[in-house]
């Protein structure tokens, strides 16, 4: 064979071993890539959205069902306050029964606190108590100290607990002229809802003392009129002679199924209050929800 043929030869070797390689095939050359949006960047974070939110391209969690959007804070929120109504109020005895009785416990009281907010330690030391036993109560405030101490509602409203109306300035409504009473409790559902973005729907008036128009404007606010079929009696003491424990007995001695059982933000109260959500529940009672009660007729 000839030199030149050699040589020919030689070429067309090199030239098919160029055009079978391909550029950045190795290890090396694959680490530089950028991952995928969907991936993890270095050190762990997410990339971010324009708003400064993680952006992910990952699939839905198995738990979820398809097509169904995650929900959010205030989607949850909604779900939480939409309690299925099991309880009625006996309009003649004012105590709380169920709707069907065999789908909510009878063996239950209301708890209900009245002429308040006034003062933060005292409304603290309620919630943590409330907390404590798992229960839920009513706080019905008047209207001159919602304006007084709007922290204090929106303490009561953060902490899950219902607001109620107790007219604006604690009178006797059933003295007063149509337009007072008006007044008095369609203030105090304006008030309430500006700074909890819920009006009221639970109504007692001062001194449990109502009439056809207190009760007539009530049911225009879409409120749900009650006095109380137990009383712990505790207005009736002062700074200086005051008793929790007679509280307690007050309470006690007038417990039965359904009692919706009145009480005050009152320092004395709010000693008697652990102990006596103690003895109820050794008692086998339960404390309704408030929301749990249809407000409607």
């Amino acid at each position: 064979m000839s030199k030149q043929q050699w040589i020919a030869i030689l070429a067309a070797l090199l030239l098919l071993t160029s055009c079978g390689s391909k550029p950045d095939a190795s290890p090396d050359a694959a680490a530089k890539t950028e991952p995928p949006a969907s991936q993890p960047a270095s050190g762990g974070e997410k990339p971010k959205s324009a708003d400064g939110a993680s952006a992910s391209n990952q699939p839905a969690p198995a738990s979820a069902k398809e097509g169904q959007q995650p929900a959010s804070a205030d989607g949850v929120k909604k779900q939480e306050q939409q309690v299925a109504k099991r309880y009625t109020m006996n309009p003649k005895t004012y105590d709380i029964v169920p709707i069907d009785p065999n789908g909510a416990p009878k063996k239950v009281v209301l708890l209900t606190f009245d002429d308040g907010p006034k003062d933060l330690e005292m409304n603290k030391a309620l919630l943590d108590t409330l907390q404590k036993h798992k229960a839920k109560a009513i706080f019905f405030l008047n209207g001159y100290r919602v304006k007084q101490k709007p922290e204090l509602v929106k303490l009561l409203a953060s902490s899950g607990q219902t607001i109620g109306n107790h007219s604006w300035d604690h009178i006797d409504l059933k003295k007063e002229a149509k337009e007072k009473v008006n007044q008095q409790i369609g203030d105090v559902q304006k008030a309430i809802k500006e700074l909890t973005g819920k009006a009221p729907v639970f109504f007692r008036p001062p001194f449990g003392s109502g009439s056809d128009d207190v009760r007539t404007k009530a049911k225009e606010e879409g409120l749900l009129f009650m006095t109380w079929s137990n009383g712990s009696k505790d207005w009736e003491m002062t700074v200086k002679k005051n008793s929790p424990e007679q509280v307690i007995s007050n309470v006690l001695d007038q417990l039965h199924p359904g009692s919706n059982i009145l009480m005050h933000e009152l320092p004395w109260t709010v000693e008697a209050l652990d102990k006596l959500l103690t003895q109820l529940e050794e008692k086998g009672y339960g404390f309704v929800n408030p929301e749990e009660i249809e407000t409607t007729s």
